[in-house]
C-alpha cells in the first residue's frame, strides 16, 4: 500500500453513489482510496439540500427521490453497513398512484392482487389479463435479476444456470416474453388491457423509463415487476443521507474524499494509467482509476492520443436523450400541504394519497409529450410525476407545510425557443396542470426551483441532461454499455475503468454499477502485484 498523501492504489472520478460505492468496496480490499468529486459536497443525482432561497427549511432533492433499485439491489447497503452510519429508509405504502382525469385513481400497491382488485374496478378482464401479465414480467425478471447483479464480462456460471432453470420452467411463456421485449410498452398496454384507466396508468409507469412507443420499451415493464416484488422506499431526512453515509463508510475504511476537486485530465501514458490532474493543478497518481463519472466525459479527459479516436466517436454517438427529450425539475416550497380530496372522496376507502407518489398523464397525454419533444416543442397535455417528501417524512419541511418535487419526465431537451426564454412560463404551465389533480398548490408558493436538460449537464456533468447516462434499451445493456468496446472488462488504457450509470447494470440510485468497477479493479490490482508492472 502507498502511504504518500498524493499516491493511491486507486482514485475514482466523481463522488455519486457509485463513485462513493465503488471506493468502499476497494477499502473494505484494504486498498487506499481517493474520491474526487467537482461539486462541494458528495452525491450528485442522489443528493438533497435546502436550495430554496426563500424557504430555507424546505429540503429539496434535485434529482432522486425514491429508492426502488436500491431495494432491487439491497444487498449493497447491507454489506456496506450504511445504517451504522446514519442511512435508514422506510417502504412507502402505496407505492405509486395513478391520478385520472375524470377524478378516479388506481393504485400500483406492492401487492399485485391488490392492485389487480384496483383494476377489476374498471374491467375484470383487464384485472385478468394483469395477473397473467405478471407472470411474463416475473419470468423477464427471474432471467434479468441474476445477470444484473453479476458482472456480464465474466462466465457467471451460477447466475447462467439461474437464468437457463427460469426459462425452461416458464418455457410455455417464451413467446409473450419475447413480444414484450421486442415491441412497445404501449403495445404491451394496448394488447392486453381494454379500459383507458388501465391503459393510461400503465402508459404513465412505463413512460419514467422511456418512450412508450419505441420498439424494444416493453422492458420497461421492469418498473411495473419491481415496485411488486420489491417495493418503493423513501430515504429519511432527505437522499443526502445515504449519500453521507457512503462517505462516512469510506472514510472509515481509510479512504479519502475531495470536494470542489474538478478533474482537468486523466493521465495515461503508454497505454496505462498514471492518475490525475486537477484544474487547480494538483496531481494525484495511482495504478488505477474509476470513471465515476459520464463515459463520454471520462473518456474525453484521459490524455490526448491514449484513447483510439473511433472509440471517442462511439461513445459521442451513444445514445443520451437521443430522441430529443428529457425530464423537467420544479421544486416548490408551500405555506400549506396538498391534497388529493376529490380522489379520495371517489375512493372512499380512507386510503391517504399524499404519502405516495402521483401519475399524472393519459394514454393520450403520454403519447403526445413524447411527439410534441421530437419536435422540440412543449407538450400542451399533462404528463407528470409529483409527491411530497415532507408527506413521508415530516422533518423535510416546517410544521404544517410541504415541499414538492414536481418531475415532467418527458420535456424537449433542446426547445426551438430556449430553454433560457421559457424556462419560467413552462414552469407556470406545469403548476397550473398540476393544480388540476391537487390542492393546495396555488396561492401557498413561498419560492420555487427550476431544471431543464441544460442545467442537469451543467450541474451534473453529463451528456444532453440525461440523468441516466445513456438511454436505457436492449442494444444498450450489459457489455453493450456504453458502447461494443466500452462495457467489458478492459479499457484501451491499462488500470482505467468505467463505474457509472453508463455501465452495466444501468441507472438508479443503487451503487451497483461501482460495485462492479471496484471488483474489476481488485482483480487487475492482485494481478499487477502478482506479475508485476
Amino acid at each position: 500500500m502507498n502511504n504518500k498523501n498524493t499516491d493511491f492504489d486507486v482514485i475514482i472520478v466523481g463522488g455519486g453513489t457509485n463513485g462513493l460505492s465503488a471506493g468502499c468496496y476497494l477499502g473494505l480490499e484494504g486498498k487506499k482510496v481517493l474520491v474526487l468529486e467537482a461539486l462541494d459536497k458528495v452525491g450528485g443525482m442522489a443528493s438533497s439540500g435546502y436550495l430554496i432561497p426563500e424557504a430555507p427549511q424546505h429540503l429539496v432533492h434535485p434529482c432522486a427521490l425514491d429508492m426502488m433499485s436500491m431495494r432491487v439491489h439491497a444487498h449493497v447497503p447491507k454489506e456496506l453497513n450504511l445504517e451504522r452510519h446514519g442511512f435508514r429508509s422506510i417502504e412507502l405504502t402505496p407505492g405509486y398512484v395513478y391520478l385520472h382525469p375524470d377524478g378516479t385513481s388506481l393504485i400500483f400497491w406492492r401487492d399485485r392482487n391488490r392492485t389487480a382488485a384496483e383494476i377489476r374496478r374498471y374491467s375484470e378482464a383487464d384485472a385478468a389479463a394483469f395477473l397473467k401479465f405478471m407472470d411474463v414480467i416475473d419470468m423477464f425478471l427471474d432471467i434479468a435479476l441474476p445477470m444484473m447483479r453479476a458482472d456480464p464480462a465474466e462466465l457467471n456460471l451460477g447466475a447462467k444456470f439461474k437464468v437457463i432453470g427460469s426459462a425452461l420452467k416458464n418455457r410455455k411463456l417464451k413467446p409473450e416474453l419475447m413480444a414484450l421485449m421486442t415491441g412497445s410498452a404501449h403495445q404491451a398496454a394496448r394488447e392486453r388491457f381494454e379500459h383507458p384507466v388501465t391503459i393510461s396508468a400503465m402508459c404513465a409507469l412505463t413512460g419514467l423509463a422511456g418512450d412508450i412507443s419505441a420498439d424494444g420499451g416493453g422492458i420497461y415493464y421492469a418498473l411495473l415487476g419491481f415496485l411488486h416484488r420489491f417495493g418503493v422506499g423513501r430515504v429519511m431526512g432527505g437522499m443526502q443521507k445515504l449519500s453521507n453515509a457512503m462517505q462516512a463508510r469510506l472514510e472509515e475504511l481509510g479512504g479519502q474524499v475531495l470536494v470542489s476537486a474538478s478533474v482537468a485530465e486523466i493521465v495515461s501514458a503508454g497505454g496505462r494509467v498514471k492518475g490525475v490532474r486537477l484544474v487547480d493543478g494538483r496531481e494525484f497518481t495511482g495504478r488505477a482509476v474509476i470513471a465515476g463519472c459520464h463515459p463520454k466525459v471520462a473518456l474525453e479527459m484521459v490524455s490526448t492520443g491514449e484513447i483510439p479516436s473511433y472509440l471517442l466517436t462511439r461513445i459521442a454517438m451513444a445514445p443520451a436523450n437521443a430522441k430529443g427529450s428529457g425530464p423537467l425539475k420544479v421544486d416548490v416550497a408551500l405555506s400549506g400541504q396538498i391534497s388529493v380530496p376529490r380522489y379520495e372522496a371517489a375512493r372512499g376507502d380512507g386510503v391517504d394519497l399524499r404519502n405516495t407518489c402521483l401519475l399524472i398523464g393519459t394514454e393520450e397525454a403520454v403519447l403526445e409529450n413524447f411527439a410534441a419533444s421530437i419536435r422540440g416543442e412543449v407538450p400542451t397535455l399533462p404528463y407528470i410525476t409529483m409527491a411530497a417528501p415532507s408527506a413521508a417524512d415530516p422533518s423535510q419541511a416546517p410544521a404544517g407545510q410541504d415541499v414538492l418535487y414536481i418531475y415532467p419526465p418527458v420535456m424537449p431537451v433542446n426547445p426551438v425557443e430556449g430553454w433560457d426564454a421559457i424556462r419560467e412560463r413552462v414552469a407556470d404551465q406545469i403548476i397550473d396542470q398540476a393544480s388540476e389533480y391537487v390542492e393546495g398548490l396555488k396561492g401557498n408558493i413561498i419560492g420555487r426551483r427550476i431544471e431543464a436538460a441544460p442545467d442537469f449537464t451543467a450541474r451534473l456533468n453529463t451528456v444532453n441532461g440525461c440523468v441516466v447516462h445513456i438511454d436505457t434499451t436492449t442494444l444498450r445493456s450489459s457489455t453493450m454499455r456504453p458502447a461494443h468496446g466500452l462495457g467489458g472488462n478492459t479499457l484501451p488504457v491499462e488500470g482505467l475503468y468505467l463505474g457509472s450509470a453508463g455501465i452495466h447494470p444501468g441507472g438508479g440510485v443503487n451503487g451497483m454499477a461501482g460495485r462492479l468497477a471496484a471488483k474489476r479493479v481488485a482483480r487487475y490490482l492482485a494481478k499487477v502485484s502478482k506479475y508485476g508492472s
